[in-house]
Order: C-alpha cells, then sequence, then structure tokens
C-alpha cells in the first residue's frame, strides 16, 4: 500500500472569520461547503486542495492534522487497529463515514501528530470489518452546505 497524495491542511484560529478573511484575501482561497463538526469550522479551495480552519476554544496543534488519500484504506486500517494507533478521542471517533459517502480515519504517528486518512467511498469497504465506523449525521445534524461538502474536490455529484 503507498499514499496517493495529500488531501488537506488542518488549522486552529482563535476567530474563524478573520482566518477566512485573511487566507481569502492573501492568497484568493475560497470558502467552499463544510460539514458541520459540532463547532465552528470553514473549508476554504486552495487549489486543488483544502484548507480547514478551526474555531476551537483550545485550538491546539492537538486538534491540527493532515491528510492523506491512500490506494487501500482497508490496509492501512487494519495495520493501525492492530497497532493501536487509531485517534478515538479528538473527534469523537476514529472512523467516521461522511454525508457524501467518504470516509475519514483518525490515526495518530508515533510523534503524537493526528493524521487523517481519506477514502472516497464507503460502498467499496467491507464495513462489517469496521466496528468503529459512524456517521457524522448521527453525531451533529447536516443541513445545507454541509450536505454539498466533500473531502475529494474532483467528486462528481449525482
Amino acid at each position: 500500500m503507498r499514499a496517493t497524495g495529500l488531501n488537506h491542511l488542518s488549522i486552529g484560529a482563535k476567530d474563524v472569520e478573520d482566518s477566512v478573511r485573511f487566507y481569502v484575501e492573501m492568497f484568493g482561497m475560497e470558502a467552499i461547503p463544510t460539514y458541520n463538526f459540532g463547532f465552528r469550522t470553514q473549508y476554504l479551495r486552495c487549489g486543488d486542495q483544502q484548507l480547514h480552519i478551526f474555531g476551537l476554544p483550545d485550538a491546539t496543534p492537538h486538534y491540527q492534522h493532515f491528510a492523506i488519500n491512500v490506494d487501500d484504506f482497508m490496509g492501512v486500517y487494519e495495520r493501525a487497529r492492530d497497532a493501536g494507533l487509531i485517534d478515538h478521542k479528538t473527534f469523537g471517533n476514529g472512523v467516521n463515514e461522511m454525508p457524501d459517502g467518504t470516509v475519514q480515519l483518525y490515526l495518530r504517528d508515533p510523534g503524537g501528530n493526528l493524521v487523517e486518512v481519506d477514502w472516497p467511498d464507503v460502498a467499496s469497504l467491507d464495513t462489517a470489518r469496521i466496528p468503529e465506523l459512524k456517521r457524522l449525521a448521527d453525531r451533529f445534524e447536516q443541513v445545507g452546505e454541509n450536505l454539498e461538502a466533500t473531502l475529494f474536490l474532483d467528486r462528481r455529484r449525482a
């Protein structure tokens, strides 16, 4: 198995609106639809990638992470599970199905960095082998632009 690319960069902000304005005005990034995580969040388009800005009371590197796409999600999941690396605490669950059918796996590297592994289609996975997989929509209401959000910017909507 091998990594196939970076997906997005996530950063904390004391004031999400100020940070969004800075990235839009300074670098020409574009605000795009965003999932509801239960706290103020805004996704920005940065070329073919995304910058995610989180507004949290303790916006520390604890929440910051980078995301990668892989060509074998189950292989990465099983290795992370067997090594005890899945992070179940930071975002409330270690493996999430997003409203658009994409999947996120959170794990910690040996240095303690949070790494998100993204997969484009939950239907292509044997979900019976992922007991901790939970739907984000079952935890937080997803409405409006939340339902338009995606981790894969080149994904075609039906």
